[in-house]
Parts: C-alpha cells; sequence; structure tokens
C-alpha cells in the first residue's frame, strides 16, 4: 500500500476512482476498482471515497447505485426525458411473451421451460428464451433431476443491475397471486 500511496495524493485516488465509475459500461467491484491502483490502495479506503462520490454525484444530477455486483453511475431518473431528446435512445421494446417469461423466471427460478409454459398456458418460443439470453437476463444454471434432464433456468446479476435492485428479494410483490401459480387473479 505504500508504494502507490507515496506516488499518489488522496486527491488523484479520488478523481481515478471517479473516472473508473462514471466511464464503466457495467457495475464495478470494489475489488475491480482497486485493479487500476495494482491492488495496491485498502480496498476500505477505496468505498470511503465512492460513498464520498455519491454525496457529490447527487449534486450533479448523477445517482451512485450498490448493486450485486458493485457499483454503478447513472443519470438520475427525473433527467431521462431530457438525455433522450440528445441521444435519441429509444429503450428495447420487447413482446408480451417476453416479459411474461422473465417475470416467471424471476420469481419462481429456478425453473424450467415446460414449468414455464405450465404457468404461461402457452408454449414458450425458443426465440423468447434466446432474446433474454442474449440480453444477459437469464442463464442455464444446470439440469433438473427429471427425465430428460431440462434445463433450469434463472436471472443474472445483470438483469438485477439493469432493474437497478441488488437482490431478488427487492422485486415488488405479486398482488393476489396462488402459491401454486404466478398469474394474477381479476377481482
Amino acid at each position: 500500500m505504500s508504494n502507490i500511496n507515496d506516488s499518489l495524493e488522496l486527491t488523484n485516488i479520488k478523481q481515478i476512482i471517479d473516472v473508473t465509475l462514471m466511464t464503466a459500461t457495467d457495475s464495478l467491484s470494489v475489488n475491480q476498482i482497486a485493479l487500476a491502483f495494482d491492488k495496491q490502495i485498502d480496498n476500505n479506503l477505496i468505498e470511503k471515497i465512492i460513498l464520498n462520490l455519491a454525496q457529490e454525484y447527487t449534486e450533479r444530477g448523477l445517482e451512485l447505485l450498490r448493486l450485486n455486483n458493485g457499483y454503478r453511475v447513472r443519470s438520475r431518473i427525473e433527467f431521462q426525458p431530457y438525455l433522450n431528446k440528445i441521444y435519441q435512445v429509444k429503450p428495447p421494446r420487447y413482446s408480451r411473451a417476453v416479459l411474461e417469461t422473465v417475470t416467471i423466471i424471476a420469481y419462481r427460478q429456478p425453473i424450467t421451460r415446460s414449468e414455464i409454459e405450465e404457468i404461461r398456458g402457452v408454449t414458450v418460443n425458443g426465440n423468447v428464451i434466446q432474446t433474454l439470453i442474449e440480453r444477459g437476463w437469464i442463464e442455464v444454471i444446470g439440469n433438473k433431476e427429471a427425465p430428460g434432464r431440462p434445463e433450469l433456468l434463472a436471472t443474472t446479476n445483470k438483469f438485477l443491475d439493469e432493474l437497478a435492485i441488488s437482490s431478488l428479494q427487492e422485486l415488488p410483490p405479486l398482488p393476489n397471486v396462488d402459491k401454486n401459480t404466478i398469474e394474477v387473479k381479476n377481482n
């Protein structure tokens, strides 16, 4: 720890951490940030600097999210309409089948394709599963001990990151849900 601290002042360390967070395309863990300093900076110091930066970001219209895999900076949601005008970003549109499928997986994982089909009441098109895998929202985590050994599907850390939550427990509860199905009952 002494080598790098001798050559870098705290201000420089903070600037380096700031740049790594601002330019990252995915969330960064403290260990990943420490790589910028050849792991010669104490993780506790990095975390203290990150907390300090989080305060500073709020004054600039940004927020620092603590996610399952680490930290990520993004614009606060109230500024998104202005950014959309500049960047003309259109959020990806997903079919109802894709959204229903990822919802079922998120709430009932690990789950097989046939179990998803049973809940949805229709066959799951292979393109739906492929879209979710390509997006990085789900992955195959193993095989069920059943005839044919079907694949078990579960959501990924990227899915959590894109929802800006750190665990599945932060998903909202489903209203009026029967314990054996995921279908929402109409009142």
